[in-house]
């Protein structure tokens, strides 16, 4: 019996050893710091911290935490703790450049990381492989941050019949989980970082319970059937659930009590006030979805005015027509003149040139894209403008690049009507020699055409400017010989 009390001792002892990893002290940022580094953290739209330095900060907190706050602290909110907890918040911003609001996120991200060390110390040194007490000295590892006096005091509590209780009624109810979390240490916050930028999504957040199911999916990839009926029950509640509805989707499919404060399927650092859920303030799916139609109606009604208002102007600044410009659900055959848009991150013109909407046609030996036509850049607005679709044959980036050349350009993107004259027509109202250093031409009606947005350092000119907002300018002014 003895001998068997000793080979435990033993293997508990021996433990220390197995652990090779040093003490995390954070060289690096601290390194940084006498440099003048002050590294940036990053929270997402619920609070949450995530990468970059998310992981970094989060370390460095846990080596803080531990070097101040001795492990016989049992209650996080002692007033004695203010002191310590001052230098903690004090040394996180030397290190790293963050807002006084998130504080208080910090100091409980420290009481949680200072309990985790202290359940960590008790089940690696004070346990045996059946749970039962192990009377281990101090690991030489953490002789720098824990006295003798606090390693025996930490001891006794552990024996403690009403702490032992507790402890087993959390790890009993711990022990069996019927979903497993399956990320490790990634917490809620990261992984639905990845997930976004995995997905290259535009959304800043996902349901709760979309995420809840991937973080019970292991490294075969293929969740669970348990977890795959709850997900699909979240999926079937989420339509139905009325927006004065408070409790959330996934409690109500797991069926589970909730205590105040939680939002199940989020993680750590997020809150009801976080996700500002109020009662009756939820909107339903079909409220969003009504909302998306009547955004859709009005951006319908304002490009329908924008055409509408386009072609008038172009009528009345030029007699022939030659600058109509509307866009056209359908791309009339052949190759016609056209101006090419970009809608991202905002929508204007960023060249011109001819669409070639002919059947069979190939771009490069290879098939368009879907939705997109043959286009050849004649000009390029914008020269440093992206292009939708880079050729893989060629290495224009740009629309500058692409000028003489073939590209493909989404359909929805192209306006037909354009002539490579001019489009812009100036009336002249004084009487003008023939002889002019203008590098237009004087037309016998008495109109001189410029080509849009150029201008020419011989000509000096007075009179008034007519612009609107997504308009061809108008302009009629007095121009005299400068040279």
């Amino acid at each position: 019996m003895a001998d068997d009390q000793h080979e435990e001792v033993s293997k508990k002892v021996s433990a220390e050893e197995e652990i090779r990893r040093g003490i995390t002290i954070m060289r690096r940022v601290v390194q940084g710091r006498s440099q003048g580094i002050i590294l940036d953290v990053y929270w997402n739209n619920q609070g949450q911290l995530i990468e970059p330095n998310g992981h970094t900060l989060t370390s460095f907190i846990g080596a803080l935490v531990r070097n101040e706050i001795p492990i016989t602290c049992d209650d996080w909110r002692n007033k004695e703790l203010n002191e310590s907890k001052e230098k903690i918040w004090s040394e996180i911003k030397r290190c790293f450049n963050i807002e006084e609001e998130r504080r208080g996120f910090c100091m409980k991200l420290a009481g949680k990381l200072l309990r985790g060390f202290r359940t960590f110390l008790s089940s690696k040194f004070l346990k045996d492989a059946d749970g039962n007490f192990v009377d281990a000295e101090l690991p030489k590892k953490y002789e720098s941050l824990i006295s003798a006096e606090e390693w025996e005091a930490f001891k006794s509590k552990r024996q403690d019949p009403v702490f032992q209780r507790i402890s087993a009624t959390n790890r009993e109810r711990a022990s069996s989980p019927a979903y497993p979390y399956r990320k490790g240490r990634v917490g809620y916050g990261r992984l639905e970082q990845s997930m976004l930028q995995k997905e290259e999504s535009s959304e800043t957040s996902l349901p709760a319970h979309v995420l809840w199911k991937e973080a019970r999916v292991g490294k075969s990839g293929v969740p669970q059937e348990e977890v795959l009926h709850v997900y699909q029950k979240c999926e079937e509640l989420s339509q139905s659930l009325s927006p004065d509805d408070t409790k959330g989707i996934l409690s109500r499919a797991l069926d589970v009590p909730e205590y105040s404060g939680r939002v199940r399927g989020k993680g750590f650092g997020v809150t009801p006030t976080s996700l500002s859920i109020k009662k009756g303030k939820a909107p339903s799916n079909r409220e969003l979805h009504a909302r998306l139609e009547a955004m859709q109606a009005e951006l319908d009604a304002l490009r329908r005015e924008r055409e509408a208002s386009a072609s008038t102007v172009y009528r009345d600044a030029s007699d022939k027509d030659s600058i109509n410009c509307t866009f056209q659900p359908n791309i009339p055959e052949g190759i016609s003149h056209c101006q090419l848009y970009l809608s991202s991150p905002y929508y204007r013109m960023v060249g011109k040139g001819k669409v070639h909407n002919v059947s069979g046609v190939l771009l490069h030996t290879r098939e368009l894209p879907a939705g997109c036509l043959k286009v050849s850049v004649d000009i390029a607005v914008e020269p440093n403008a992206a292009l939708p679709y880079p050729s893989d044959d060629s290495d224009a980036t740009t629309v500058h690049e692409a000028v003489g050349s073939f590209v493909a350009w989404p359909t929805n993107l192209i306006c037909v009507g354009y002539e490579p004259s001019y489009d812009v027509v100036v009336g002249v109202e004084s009487d003008a020699a023939s002889g002019t250093k203008s590098q237009a031409p004087l037309e016998s009606d008495g109109f001189v055409k410029f080509w849009w947005l150029s201008w020419w350092p011989e000509v000096e000119s007075t009179g008034s400017c007519y612009s609107e907002k997504g308009k061809w300018k108008v302009i009629w002014m007095l121009f005299a010989d400068a040279s």
